[in-house]
């Protein structure tokens, strides 16, 4: 059974980063989305690329679900204008929610808290949690060293080589949603012991 990419969750940073360029980017991939017909799911935050993404699907009248925790609506990290939001108590919660929202995962520029939600749902589509596919858009590169990295730990025998292969890795939108699309409803799979 072929499945629709209906809403894509990304992941990006709440700062806007060094490179001037990331945040006009991240607007685009907003806008891109919504144009394609394709709502996003994020993290809801207000500021850096988070706001960018967001602001750019917006703009194009696009479909916009945050999913935040209650902690960062109390800081004002949010935003009040999406076409949904949803205040959560837990972390584990909001990628849990993003996940039932979404088919797929984009992931921007980011820092730690990128990194950390990016790594558990790949690594649940590795375990077979889900079935939903992974895809690092690598603007600027920033994501270069961190994939290049992880092909040591392919080397060590700790991450089979299917499942580094699996993971969708593109330096523009339209790559990264047929990689995305082309992987939905499928799944490297785990064997006991990996």
């Amino acid at each position: 059974m072929s499945r629709t990419l209906r809403r894509v969750a990304v992941f990006c940073a709440s700062s806007p980063g060094v490179d001037p360029t990331l945040p006009r980017m991240s607007y685009d991939v907003g806008r891109g989305l919504a144009e394609r017909g394709i709502g996003l799911v994020y993290g809801g935050g207000g500021h850096g690329l988070m706001r960018e993404v967001s602001q750019g699907a917006l703009d194009a009248g696009g479909e916009v679900i945050g999913v935040i925790p209650r902690s960062m609506i109390e800081r004002e990290w949010g935003r009040d204008d999406l076409t949904e939001l949803h205040v959560v108590d837990t972390m584990h919660e909001r990628k849990a929610m993003m996940a039932e929202l979404a088919d797929a995962f984009l992931t921007l520029p980011g820092g730690l808290g990128t990194l950390e939600e990016v790594i558990e749902v790949w690594s649940w589509r590795y375990i077979g949690f889900n079935d939903d596919p992974v895809a690092f858009l690598d603007l600027g590169g920033v994501w270069t060293p961190f994939l290049d990295s992880l092909r040591g730990l392919v080397d060590a025998g700790f991450i089979r080589p299917e499942v580094l292969d699996d993971v969708v890795v593109a330096d523009d939108l339209d790559t990264a949603l047929a990689g995305l699309t082309a992987r939905l409803g499928t799944t490297p799979g785990a064997k006991l012991g990996d």
